[in-house]
């Protein structure tokens, strides 16, 4: 769907060849928090780029304060777990994991809760000197939701990745 507006994002082709799919999360206001709209613009994206032959490789990134903060926590608190349960609340997520072209996130501030799996689920990672990856469910009373645990562990081990679950402690880069 070319030229469809998106509300949520900035979508370009950039390269010396117009190769690289750049897509930049756009909610700098409330540090591009991971609301429904922008999930769904996400997933439109990434289809579109999938299926153009003149991109060979994707970058997903951020502002310089924020990656993403995470889920949008304004927009789940008031629902109950049924809610979530039958609106597939968390479906499609993971479309970032089943893209078939390279998919790097540039990380620069935060990279907390659902914006560590999203960029978790890039298969490369560049985190600039600011970039502070988290998963502070546990500080909200909740786990990490989005495959987070174990992404986690596969990217930093067992051992940190409980500290960082169990206490919401932050690494950086």
């Amino acid at each position: 769907r070319a030229g469809t507006p998106f509300q949520y994002l900035a979508v370009q082709k950039t390269g010396a060849q117009q190769s690289v799919g750049l897509i930049q999360l756009n909610r700098p206001q409330v540090l591009n928090a991971l609301c429904e709209g922008l999930m769904e613009e996400l997933r439109r994206a990434l289809e579109a780029m999938e299926n153009d032959p003149q991109v060979g490789a994707i970058v997903i990134t951020g502002s310089e304060k924020a990656f993403a903060a995470g889920a949008d926590i304004k927009e789940m608190q008031n629902k109950t777990f049924q809610e979530c349960y039958s609106s597939s609340f968390l479906a499609g997520w993971d479309k970032v994991s089943t893209v078939r072209k390279p998919i790097i996130a540039a990380v620069n501030g935060y990279a907390l809760g659902g914006g560590c799996e999203l960029a978790m689920m890039c298969d490369i990672i560049y985190a600039g000197e600011k970039a502070q990856f988290g998963q502070p469910e546990i500080l909200l009373g909740t786990i990490p939701g989005a495959g987070g645990t174990q992404r986690l562990t596969r990217a930093v081990g067992k051992s940190l990745a409980m500290e960082m679950v169990l206490t919401g402690d932050r690494i950086s880069a």
